[in-house]
């Protein structure tokens, strides 16, 4: 809901880009409009092999776009719509995932929209994480000083009441309408992994409420994971799916060394 995507040359350089633009109902949304800006800036920042990166902010008759890099392959939603991953496959591609996030927590960036939808899955196996479209930006949690001229948040994206991000893939702080931090990103990867895995959503619904107060109450049905998933994996997604953040845990790079121990 926060841009079109289209597929487009850069003939300039003779390359396949993808260009993301406002669509035409939010153009006069001042609040869209900067988050879109922003979007821009955050990626800006990032050079990861396990992101998206951005080319360029370009203006046209009224029009503004992103200029993205083109991920070929299908998203982790398209592929999990056949069903469970094996269980190598589910690790290897959790621990990109975790690197890209680690990357970006390092930067101050919490992404707060992660899910098998924002993840691009290339023909050679790469994970490219997606859409910062709803990122938020602390650099008081920034690994290092030297930190990018990105705007702190979007007016109202951190005040109490205001929810941002996909429902089933929300954290119950995120849920409630919170404020929130990286470990937010952590439940999300908790989701994903655990989706993965199970081939299902951790709390599906009806109607977004339903989801939402499953989220916030109710606990993952633990007996839906593969009987050969490892205990080390049980206990991370445990970790990573504290209900109460100061329980969960706090930082991503623990996540990709506990899943790097598992495979190795």
């Amino acid at each position: 809901g926060m841009g079109e995507v289209y597929r487009a040359r850069d003939t300039r350089l003779g390359r396949e880009v993808a260009v993301k633009v406002v669509p035409d109902a939010f153009l006069s949304d001042p609040d869209r409009l900067a988050r879109f800006e922003r979007e821009a800036r955050v990626l800006a920042t990032l050079n990861h092999p396990h992101i998206g990166g951005i080319y360029g902010l370009e203006e046209s008759d009224g029009v503004r776009g992103l200029v993205l890099e083109l991920v070929e392959g299908a998203t982790l939603a398209e592929r999990l719509a056949a069903g469970p991953l094996p269980m190598q496959d589910a690790l290897t591609l959790a621990r990109q995932i975790a690197d890209a996030l680690e990357a970006a927590h390092e930067k101050g960036i919490v992404h707060r929209d992660l899910k098998p939808g924002n993840v691009k899955i290339t023909p050679e196996g790469t994970v490219k994480v997606l859409d910062f479209g709803l990122a938020k930006v602390d650099i008081r949690t920034a690994a290092a000083p030297d930190q990018p001229q990105v705007p702190a948040d979007t007016p109202g994206g951190t005040r109490d009441g205001v929810i941002l991000g996909t429902a089933a893939y929300m954290s119950p702080e995120q849920a409630r309408g919170h404020s929130v931090d990286k470990r937010t990103d952590i439940w999300a990867f908790g989701c994903v992994l655990y989706e993965m895995l199970t081939g299902r959503k951790m709390f599906p619904g009806e109607t977004i409420t339903d989801v939402l107060a499953s989220v916030i109450r109710a606990e993952p049905d633990w007996t839906s994971l593969p009987v050969t998933t490892p205990p080390p994996i049980r206990r991370l997604l445990r970790r990573c799916l504290q209900k109460d953040p100061s329980e969960r845990l706090h930082h991503i790079g623990d996540v990709r060394l506990a899943l790097k121990e598992v495979g190795n």
